[in-house]
């Protein structure tokens, strides 16, 4: 990248290819055990010599994040995690405000315009009754909400308008009522990462790749 250093630096999946693999062309069988001590430390060395001025995980459930802090000298200072009101991490954001992880949340939107994506967010009829109700569109409904959880969503647009409009969120507040009917949303994760699951591989079941 020609840089001295990074600001963040992330573990993407707490998954393992073999070495000789190209981008996401692989087979169940060049899916090998991830051992999550082992990295974690060489991400540590990789602050310690100043590459990363922060490193921290993605897609980590509860399980692994605690296997990783046993033996941690450096806490993540993030976990990157998917994240939106169909889909809220209540659980997992309890644990990380506890262990001082701050939680990012990537497709707040659900993915809704991506092949892998959802509408299960931007046509939901609560979230579109909040949005009209305080004369705000659905997405800032959406980021507001996840401001509100003390996480930072990740927006994508390159629409000056949209992008305009996505940091206008923060003179005005969901308020009791509307946050308990966001609650209320159907749960249900978009993206299910199948390619990392495999009866020759670590991780047999979606239960196992992300602790749920």
């Amino acid at each position: 990248m020609g840089l001295e250093y990074v600001d963040l630096y992330l573990i993407h999946w707490p998954v393992r290819l073999k070495q000789d693999v190209k981008g996401l062309n692989f087979k169940g069988e060049d899916l090998i055990p991830f051992d999550i001590k082992e990295t974690w430390e060489a991400m540590e060395e990789c602050h310690r010599l100043g590459l990363a001025k922060s490193i921290g995980v993605s897609n980590f459930g509860i399980k692994k994040l605690s296997i990783l802090l046993e033996d941690a000298k450096i806490s993540p200072a993030v976990n990157q995690v998917e994240m939106n009101p169909s889909w809220n991490q209540g659980e997992l954001i309890e644990f990380c405000k506890m262990k001082g992880i701050h939680v990012s949340a990537w497709s707040p939107l659900g993915a809704y315009k991506d092949p892998w994506g959802s509408a299960a967010v931007m046509d939901n009829p609560i979230l579109h009754e909040i949005a009209e109700a305080k004369n705000k569109s659905v997405a800032q409904i959406v980021l507001r909400w996840i401001y509100q959880q003390g996480a930072t969503p990740i927006v994508k647009s390159f629409n000056k308008e949209r992008m305009k409009q996505n940091i206008e969120i923060f003179d005005w507040e969901l308020n009791q009522e509307e946050l308990d009917k966001i609650n209320q949303i159907p749960q249900r994760r978009t993206l299910n990462a199948e390619m990392f699951i495999s009866e020759s591989g670590p991780y047999k079941s979606m239960e196992e790749l992300l602790d749920d």
